[in-house]
């Protein structure tokens, strides 16, 4: 599967990633991994996208 596939279950404004619908702001996976950075999640914030995957060239680290 391409890029160009948009699931419209996950919704994506990560333009950087690997995986970002090329042509609307979703994802491209049929699913993700999320997870935390955190001991003890208890916003948003703390959370993160484990699928992502930063697009070659893009100067991301």
């Amino acid at each position: 599967m391409g890029t160009e596939f948009a699931n419209k279950h996950i919704g994506c404004t990560i333009h950087n990633c690997e995986h970002h619908c090329s042509c609307e702001d979703y994802c491209s996976l049929d699913k993700i991994e999320v997870g935390t950075h955190e001991a003890n999640p208890t916003k948003a914030q703390c959370t993160d996208c484990l699928s992502f995957k930063a697009k070659p060239g893009c100067g991301c680290k």
